[in-house]
């Protein structure tokens, strides 16, 4: 519960960024489920705000809660995306992916004049790697794209959805790269990206602006690029 506080307090104050007018991408997870509560919320008392989502789950959630979500064809500009981190570190760089829709959160970050991220304390780390590095992969020869990832010491294994290989909103799989620490996130970004048949990676690097961290005591404090 004390965790919960932290993220929805993270949220609440991401929300305050928000006017009337603007495009928002709304992430996916447990802690940008708060943000897209919120941003419901201020849309009954007035907001006026269209929105994209990075998976189904947050569309479906932002529909219930009456946020309008428009086709991207009619996307010129995303003023805001708000989005949480597995990891992220002093210098904004962040890891993503635990909830399986990196792809989709890494082209609505890159759409966005700022992207906002959210976390509770526990996500805030010295070092990246601790959590594994989730990359999204085609299913089709995910032998040899394993047998790669290996080459480059990750230790991938294929997330699993039950007794089945977890299947992204495109179709994908997702290998859960196990690094324990990432020394050089530039270096390994490139080098993950470059082997065919991986689609992208959670390495968020220079996309963040603005780290909003939810503490346990209710207050938040602030990190900016």
């Amino acid at each position: 519960m004390q965790i919960n506080i932290a993220k929805k307090v993270a949220a609440e104050q991401a929300a305050t960024y928000i006017k009337s007018g603007m495009t928002l991408g709304l992430g996916t997870g447990s802690t940008a489920y708060y943000a897209i509560m919120r941003i419901g919320e201020m849309v009954r008392e007035g907001l006026s705000v269209k929105a994209v989502a990075t998976s189904e789950e947050s569309e479906e959630l932002a529909r219930a809660q009456g946020i309008p979500i428009i086709p991207f064809s009619e996307v010129d500009r995303i003023h805001i995306d708000i989005d949480g981190a597995d990891e992220a570190n002093a210098a904004l760089q962040l890891i993503k992916g635990g909830g399986g829709a990196l792809l989709r959160e890494k082209i609505i970050a890159a759409a966005s004049d700022q992207m906002i991220v959210i976390a509770d304390e526990s996500k805030v780390v010295a070092q990246l790697g601790k959590f594994p590095l989730p990359v999204e992969i085609i299913p089709f020869a995910y032998e040899l794209t394993l047998r790669r990832l290996h080459q480059l010491h990750a230790a991938p294994a294929l997330r699993k959805k039950g007794d089945q290989y977890f299947v992204t909103d495109n179709g994908n799989y997702i290998a859960d790269c196990h690094y324990e620490r990432i020394a050089d996130p530039e270096t390994l970004h490139a080098q993950l990206n470059d082997i065919p048949g991986v689609v992208e990676n959670g390495l968020f690097i220079g996309m963040a602006h603005l780290l909003i961290i939810g503490k346990e005591d209710g207050t938040t404090r602030e990190i900016r690029r």
